[in-house]
């Protein structure tokens, strides 16, 4: 071997040494879409040598967390306080869930109801089955609440409950509040002013166009049902 072609070999041989010294390592690490209906890993890049991992601390395949952090939808989850139809405090802290799928819909609603001033509140979403066992201790009507033993739409993270607010966070008036059991809070009363009516049909038009079916005696709670979900036990953790 003459010395030119030793000489090509080593400049080879550097060139290749510091490309993969320079290449930088791709580190896959869940994370989530803005929508949160794609989950794929990936890496966040904050600079060109720096990535920071995404950390969850529930089964991203299983649930989708709507955050108090994204001021889109408001959150009022009234099982997490004393504020309802018990007067007890039923979850640990306040956290939403739902099912992947069911997340990416509600997501779509509240991007149609902002384009015309408004956006969605949310009082509850996926409910443990032992929440579900004190409910129906105290309302043991399946006109309002699931037995347990059949299980709920809200215990398979399928359902919501939810009104609309205002540009100011001011909640549109529904005629009745939340959980309110009687002929009032039903789809069929209509004994309200027009501007009421307006309300719920603005709510409910705007889920049903996104997959969401609602239910006759309650104007606030809608779920989709187009796959099926096993009932759950899974209790988020609280920080």
């Amino acid at each position: 071997m003459n010395l030119r072609t030793k000489v090509w070999i080593f400049i080879l041989l550097i060139t290749v040494f510091f490309s993969c010294e320079t290449a930088p390592t791709e580190k896959r690490t869940e994370s989530r879409t803005q929508s949160g209906t794609e989950r794929k890993k990936q890496s966040i890049s904050v600079s060109k040598d720096t990535e920071v991992a995404v950390e969850y601390d529930y089964n991203t395949d299983d649930w989708e967390e709507i955050s108090f952090a994204d001021d889109s939808i408001l959150l009022d989850l009234r099982y997490a306080q004393t504020n309802n139809f018990v007067k007890k405090k039923l979850y640990n802290c306040p956290r939403c869930f739902l099912r992947p799928d069911i997340a990416g819909k509600l997501n779509s609603v509240n991007n149609d109801l902002m384009k015309k001033g408004y956006k969605l509140k949310v009082y509850d979403c996926y409910r443990p089955k032992p929440v579900q066992e004190e409910l129906w201790k105290i309302m043991p009507d399946e006109d309002y609440v699931a037995a347990p033993w059949k299980g709920s739409m809200h215990n398979r993270g399928i359902a919501v409950d939810l009104t609309i607010a205002d540009k100011n966070n001011k909640e549109l008036d529904m005629g009745t509040p939340f959980d309110f059991f009687g002929e009032e809070a039903h789809f069929t009363y209509t004994d309200f002013p027009p501007q009421v009516l307006v309300n719920r049909q603005l709510l409910k038009s705007t889920m049903e166009k996104y997959g969401f079916q609602s239910i006759r005696t309650e104007w606030w709670h809608y779920s989709v049902s187009t796959r099926s979900y096993p009932i759950s036990e899974w209790q988020w953790q609280c920080n």
